[in-house]
Formats: C-alpha cells, structure tokens, sequence
C-alpha cells in the first residue's frame, strides 16, 4: 500500500465511512491518478475538470460522476488539505427521478415466477423487510427472530442498526428453505470456485434472481431488486402505516428521505381534490363541435 493511499485510507476510517464506500472512493481515486499516468497528489481542479469531462463522454450516469466527485474532493480536501475552493470540483446535476414501485399484483406475479426455492425466498424477503441489496446479502440465521417475530438488520447504512418484524407468510418459506438449504452463518450463502460455501451471497446474485423473475413475470418496467424496498415503503404507507415507523423500518436517517412515498402512493394523491372538479360551468352538449369562428 502506498504512503497516498494508506494517508486516505485512515483518514476514510477516522470518519467512519463504511467498507463499501471505503473501496468505492480509494477505486476511484487509483482511476483518477491512472487515467493521467502521474500521482494523484500532482494533480489539481484543472485535472479533476478534464476528468469529469471524461467520464461525461464515457456515457457514465450523473450519480456515478457525482460519486467520483465526491471521493476526489474528499481527497484533495480532507486527505492533502488542499484549500482550492469546492466550486472549482462542481458536482453534476442530477435529474432526481421517482423509483419503480410495483403493485401488489406484480409482486405476486414476481414471487411466482422466481426460478427456484433460494430466488424466490430471496425476493419474498427483500420485499416483506424493505432491505436493502447489500443489507439482504449480509442477513444471517440468527438474525430470524421467530419468538418475537422480528428480523435484525446489523449495520445497515450508516451504520445503523434496526428491526423489522418477521411475516408470517415469509417465516413458513424461510422454515421450509431452511430443511432444504441447511445455511449456517449466513442466510443466503453465496459460492467459492462454483461450490457453495458459507460466505455472503454476491449482491450480482440478488440482481440476477430478481431481473429472471421481472422477465419471466413479463414486467416491463425499469426494475431492480431496490424496486421491491420502494414497492414495500409505498404499500406500507397505503395500508395506513404513518410516514415516522416507515422511516424506522426503512432505517432513514431523516424523515425527508421518506416524504418521497408521499409522491408514489396512488392512495394517498387520489384523495386530494382536483380544483376543476370545485367549477360551475357550463354543459357539454352547449358547446359547438366545429372549430370555425361563429360568425355573430
């Protein structure tokens, strides 16, 4: 390991970032420095710019530029404490849009169409918890609570630890995948060398066994396994769950970051009065067909 990279490794580390964003930003930094052939602590915002440009004409998303914009300026800034200002490493708009919430009906159809017992416990589960990818990935035997019936979700992002509890209809799945799986540590192993060991499953695998099941249930729609968090938090909230448990459940750190179900929840936006329908105004068989000026 480089002095550079150790330097930031720490620093990342002293402010608690988790592993994954850990590996994203050092990942990012090696591209940046690799892409000028020279050492990143050479380089400055004139290099940052023309890299950005880049990664704009590489077709890469807003969200995956706006990430390698933030490992750079958490580099410059907080590893060499550079004190160009932060305008001069400009974040790229982001066209924020709404996530693909499925029906209930869809759902169905999904877990009906998973290919075997493993994919469609794997996707009954992500649905029933609203976890996410890499929470489900991590999910271990002893976090089933079926006493209490709850479900333990350790260090979720941002560290944060929550419960959801337990479904009925997933925990007769779960016991019947349990006799046949026989998982120890993990609930969902994943494999080493093609044989199955007791190691996390990959989150390729859950994005695999999801987008099998959207194409084999002939769901159209733009879908990932994160579809099935937002589907959930939205018929939670359509089945009368109040914004502030959702926002528990889903282990937001804000309540802002919930208020978005507000905006998918068919229910909800169909019980606001349409101001047209509060007009007198006059019946349709009054008024004329052709679009011709009426001469007067």
């Amino acid at each position: 390991m480089t002095r550079l990279r150790k330097r930031m490794l720490e620093e990342l580390q002293r402010r608690d970032y988790s592993h994954s964003t850990v590996r994203i930003y050092l990942h990012i930094v090696s591209d940046f420095a690799r892409y000028f052939r020279r050492s990143p602590d050479t380089l400055g915002p004139e290099q940052i710019r023309q890299y950005q440009l880049h990664l704009f004409q590489s077709k890469l998303s807003p969200y995956t530029i706006r990430q390698h914009t933030a490992a750079l300026r958490f580099f410059f800034f907080k590893t060499l404490h550079r004190n160009f200002r932060a305008e001069y490493i400009p974040f790229p708009k982001f066209r924020k849009r709404l996530p693909t919430i499925l029906s209930p009906e869809e759902v169905a159809r999904l877990i009906d169409s998973a290919s075997n017992l493993f994919h469609r416990t794997l996707i009954m589960t992500l649905y029933s918890t609203a976890m996410r990818r890499a929470e489900l990935c991590q999910l271990k035997v002893s976090d089933i609570d079926s006493q209490r019936m709850m479900i333990r979700i350790e260090q979720g992002k941002g560290g944060r630890d929550r419960e959801v509890p337990l479904s009925p209809t997933l925990l007769k799945t779960l016991r019947v995948y349990w006799r046949w799986m026989k998982p120890k540590t993990y609930l969902f192993p994943g494999t080493v060398n093609g044989w199955r060991a007791d190691v996390p499953i990959s989150v390729n695998t859950v994005w695999l066994a999801c987008h099998q099941a959207a194409q084999a249930a002939g769901i159209s729609k733009r879908f990932s396994p994160h579809s099935l968090r937002h589907s959930c938090a939205t018929h939670w909230l359509e089945a009368g769950t109040d914004l502030r448990t959702i926002q528990l459940l889903l282990g937001h750190s804000t309540l802002e970051h919930t208020l978005v179900y507000l905006h998918l929840s068919h229910k909800h936006l169909q019980t606001v009065p349409d101001p047209l329908d509060q007009l007198q105004i006059s019946n349709l068989d009054n008024v004329p067909r052709s679009r011709r000026l009426q001469k007067k």
